[in-house]
Order: structure tokens, then C-alpha cells, then sequence
């Protein structure tokens, strides 16, 4: 399992929290002991001073009975709840009272008993600082002196001054409250706290574990599909799909991959369109070029026909050259490496010259061509000569589908801040079904491989790429029978 991604992710995570928790813990531990610790002498104060307070109803009547019996209990029930033994010293350190609880009947209370010297505490240290006064309680961990030796086991006591006014009207110290309490009893609390923590944080990380696990399934699964589908476009089934619905990011990844995969089959059925086009287009013209000079050479076309046939290779030889600069040209523009030379320039004047050019061919078909421009100078900012070679497949392609004594209007007009040329024939139309497909590598409308046969195929793909390296639009509108209209936009010169 931990050879996958999301085996790394589970492994990762468990360590993650076993190192959270083991901080956690350790922090808990050492904290927890001193919030134990001043959490038990808080309440051996308030029990201190809870017993100097029946330590005086019981001074002052020492006679009753009741008292005596109610002061002896309530210090045994202190002794029991707090697990502790309760001292009562005057100020020489001689005991007047003492209740073990918990520690009744014991080896240890019967070792305690026998280090008092008289009923005296032994050390005076153990009982004069106390008797000063000068705090609200003494504390002190260890063995108070050398008392709690024998048990082995730092022992916490407090002692608490009890303090009465005198006949000169004198707060004075007349003895203490001590409550000593065995600190592994104390520290026991933590140990029980931790165990539960440890206990706690087991729980919370197998849950946790399974949890990750079985969402990770949840993720790994389209995860999966993905991968094996990747791996089957991959050996070239561009046809395959991803069925995911979550509308998550791995939704959106199946979404993404999808169309992904929409891209390369189109781009698989493009390049081997390419590859039949090409091919088409360089067999027809070398059969020919071959044919014509297998001719000449093996004697079967006369000599007199031999400069016609030599014509017609140079005419298809120069197809081949046209074919080669316009393939070269249109990969060049679609990998980025033309660089666009912008200047201010007259639409119309660019115009004219394109039809100056190519005159011949339209004298040839006694086409009429009619300039409509809505003021004689109209300056765009655009590359000059590649907007020239716009203007002119355009045009061309306008004499190519267009009859004898056909016509074509050419039109310019500003709107919304952009320069618009509309180039419009009244020729043969194209189907509304082939519109998306014109401006494809090699398309030609017609299906006998195009009515000019010099033609590439290649000149609508170039106008597009044109057009798009100047971040402008064109769009074609065409009826079949009544003709066609090409529409495309240009910048305007500043200042115009």
C-alpha cells in the first residue's frame, strides 16, 4: 500500500500525528505535574484554613463534648478527602492532634509515632519557620526534615499558621495546621490523566487512519481511471473518455482530460488529413512532371510538342514551390516565429495595388470588380505586407469561384472604432455545412480538388493565422448559387 502515492500520504499523515500527539504528551506530562501539584496545594491551603477555623470554635469550647466529637470528625473526613495525614502544633512543635486517615493501622503511621520525641516534632526546623508568621503557609517537598525518611517518598506538607488575638489586642501565632500528603499520590493523577490521553490519542488515530484511508479510496479510484486512460491515449485510442461526475478538482481534472483528449483525436485527424492532403497535392503535379519527362526522353513526344510539355513541368514545378512557401509560411505563423511589423498605412490605397496585380487573371474572365470606399483615405495600423497578402488570397479566391463576366465588390467602412474590408463575388456559394471547415489546411469546397487546380488549398488557413497574429476577426457569409462575402477587421492609425 505504501508503494502508492496516497500510501506516502497515509504514511506521512500517521507520522504527522504521532508526532503531534508525542509533543502534546510530552508537554501534558511535565505541564500537568505542576497544575496537579499547585492544583493539590491550593486545596491543602483552603483545608488549612477550613481547620484553623474549627480549630478555634474547638479552643473555645473545649469543654463540650459535641465540639470535641464534631472538630475530631471533620478533621477525619479533611484527612480522607485531601489523602493526607493532619498535624496540629503549637508554637514549640508539640502535637496536640494528629489523624493519619488513609494511613491508619499502618507500619508507616506507627514508624511516625515513634520519632516523636514526647509528642514533639524533632527538628526544630520542622515547625519554626511556621511559628514566624510572616506567610499564609509554608510549604515544603521532601521528607520535612528527615520525618518522612523511612517511606522513601518525597512527601508534600503545608503549613498553616493559626493565629489568635491576644489580651493586648495582638495577632499572635499560637501553633500550625500541617497536611502532609504523599507526592506519588499527587503525581498519580497525572500518570491517570496521561493514560487517558494515551488511550485517547490511540483511538483518535486509528479513526483517523481509517478515515483517510477511505476517502484516499474515494480520490485514488478516478485517480486510477484517469492513469489507465492516460495510458490508452497514450498507444493512440484518442476515442477514450472519463465517466467522473464529482464536481471537485478531480472532477475538473476528468473534465480537463477529456477535452484533452477531444483535442488530440482532432489534432490526430488533422495530421493525418495533413499527410493525405500533402500527399495528394505532391503526387498530382510530380506524376505529371515524371510523365511529361519520361516523354521527352524515351522519344514519344515529338520534338516540336516538347517546349509545350516543358511549360507545363515548369507550371507544376512552380505549384511545388508555392505549395512548399505557403506550408512553410503557415507553420511559421503557427509557432509563434513571425514577428508582425506594425505601421500606419492607406487600406485603400493597399487595396488598389492587389488589384493592380492581379488584373491579368481578371481581364482573363472579364470579371468586373466595383470599389466601394466610404472616404478615399481610410489609415489602419497593421503589418502592411502580410494584410497585402490578406487582400489578395482573398480576392483570388473571389476570381477563382466566380463565373465569366462575374462580379466582386470591395468595400471599406469605419465602425465602432475599427476599419472594416468587405470583400464580396457573386459566384458559386458554399454549402452553410462547409463554412466551419474553409479554413482548414488543404479544404476545398469543391469536391474535384478545387476548379483551379494551381491552387494549395493553404490560402484561407493563411488569411486565418494572418488575422489572428493581428488579434482581429473575420467572418464569411455565402449562399449557394448567389455568392460569397468575406469580412475582416483592422486597427485604426492613431489620430484617424
Amino acid at each position: 500500500m505504501f508503494k502508492t502515492i496516497f500510501g506516502r500520504l497515509i504514511s506521512i499523515f500517521i507520522l504527522i500525528l504521532f508526532i503531534g500527539f508525542s509533543i502534546t504528551g510530552v508537554m501534558l506530562y511535565y505541564f500537568l505535574s505542576d497544575f496537579v501539584l499547585d492544583e493539590k496545594i491550593e486545596m491543602l491551603e483552603q483545608s488549612g484554613e477550613f481547620s484553623n477555623q474549627f480549630l478555634k470554635i474547638y479552643l473555645e469550647n473545649q469543654n463540650n463534648a459535641f465540639v470535641k466529637l464534631g472538630f475530631e470528625q471533620t478533621l477525619e473526613t479533611l484527612s480522607a478527602n485531601t489523602n493526607s495525614i493532619i498535624w496540629i502544633v503549637n508554637y514549640e512543635g508539640t502535637i496536640g492532634f494528629i489523624e493519619f486517615g488513609p494511613f491508619k493501622n499502618t507500619k508507616f503511621a506507627a514508624s511516625i509515632k515513634n520519632k516523636l520525641i514526647y509528642g514533639k516534632l524533632p527538628d526544630e526546623r520542622q515547625y519554626k519557620e511556621v511559628m514566624n508568621g510572616n506567610k499564609s503557609f509554608v510549604e515544603e517537598r521532601g521528607d520535612l526534615y528527615g520525618l518522612f525518611k523511612d517511606t522513601q517518598i518525597p512527601w508534600l506538607t503545608i503549613q498553616k499558621p493559626f493565629k489568635y488575638i491576644g489580651e493586648d489586642n495582638v495577632e499572635k501565632v499560637g501553633g500550625a495546621v500541617y497536611f502532609s500528603t504523599p507526592i506519588p499520590e499527587v503525581q498519580r493523577v497525572r500518570t491517570t490523566v496521561l493514560k487517558f490521553f494515551i488511550f485517547s490519542v490511540l483511538v483518535a488515530t486509528g479513526v483517523s487512519v481509517i478515515l483517510v484511508y477511505v476517502f484516499s479510496l474515494r480520490i485514488s479510484r478516478p485517480l486510477k481511471q484517469i492513469k489507465n486512460a492516460a495510458r490508452l491515449i497514450a498507444g493512440g485510442e484518442f476515442q477514450k473518455r472519463l465517466d467522473i461526475k464529482s464536481r471537485d478538482e478531480i472532477g475538473e481534472l476528468a473534465q480537463s482530460f477529456n477535452q484533452m483528449a477531444v483535442a488530440l483525436e482532432n489534432l490526430e485527424e488533422m495530421r493525418r488529413g495533413f499527410i493525405a492532403n500533402v500527399s495528394h497535392e505532391l503526387r498530382t503535379p510530380m506524376t505529371s512532371i515524371r510523365g511529361f519527362i519520361d516523354g521527352i526522353l524515351d522519344g514519344v513526344i515529338p520534338p516540336d510538342r516538347q517546349p509545350d510539355y516543358l511549360k507545363v513541368v515548369r507550371d507544376e514545378i512552380s505549384r511545388l514551390n508555392r505549395l512548399v512557401n505557403d506550408l512553410l509560411d503557415l507553420a511559421k505563423m503557427e509557432s509563434g516565429e513571425v514577428v508582425l511589423n506594425l505601421s500606419d498605412f492607406n487600406i485603400n490605397e493597399l487595396i488598389r495595388r492587389c488589384i493592380i496585380k492581379l488584373e491579368a487573371i481578371i481581364e482573363q474572365k472579364r470579371i468586373l470588380v466595383e470599389a466601394s470606399f466610404e472616404e478615399e483615405d481610410m489609415y489602419v495600423n497593421a503589418d502592411a505586407d502580410a494584410i497585402e497578402r490578406v487582400i489578395i488570397n482573398l480576392v483570388h479566391n473571389a476570381i477563382k469561384f466566380t463565373g465569366e463576366e462575374g462580379k466582386i465588390s470591395i468595400s471599406t467602412y469605419w465602425q465602432k472604432g475599427k476599419a472594416f474590408i468587405e470583400i464580396s463575388d457573386n459566384g458559386i456559394g458554399i454549402d452553410n455545412g462547409e463554412i466551419a471547415m474553409i479554413w482548414d489546411r488543404f479544404y476545398k469546397s469543391d469536391k474535384s480538388r478545387g476548379i483551379d487546380k494551381s491552387g494549395t488549398g493553404l490560402g484561407l488557413a493563411i488569411v486565418k493565422n494572418i488575422l489572428n497574429e493581428h488579434n482581429q476577426q473575420i467572418r464569411v457569409e455565402s449562399e449557394i448559387g448567389k455568392g460569397t462575402s468575406f469580412t475582416f477587421t483592422l486597427n485604426t492609425a492613431e489620430g484617424s
